[in-house]
């Protein structure tokens, strides 16, 4: 096919560079103006809602908190302080300078 576009074009080669040229920004065109915006509708990257009911834990039972809901405790948590964690979290974060000194 793109050997007989190309037999089928006129003007040589700077005529046949041209016309492939202009062909290829037309169908560019026709996809990304027609084509897609036709089918953006019918794909479902775009489909994302967020709702109230959504906020649980997924593949819990309901009426369970999330994680980031208040009284939320994990089950699977290993036993001692809930906010015990493995590293340090001042080491980072330090503390801005007083303005008095």
């Amino acid at each position: 096919m793109y050997a007989w576009i190309w037999r089928k074009l006129p003007f040589g080669l700077p005529g046949k560079l041209a016309g492939s040229l202009l062909l290829a920004t037309t169908m560019v065109a026709l996809l990304w103006y027609v084509v897609f915006p036709w089918a953006e509708p019918l794909l479902p990257f775009d489909d994302v809602q967020v709702t109230q009911e959504d906020s649980s834990v997924p593949g819990a039972p309901d009426g369970d908190l999330g994680p980031g809901d208040e009284g939320a405790v994990d089950d699977d948590a290993p036993a001692g302080d809930e906010h015990d964690l493995p590293y340090d979290t001042d080491r980072n974060n330090t503390p801005p300078p007083d303005e008095d000194e």
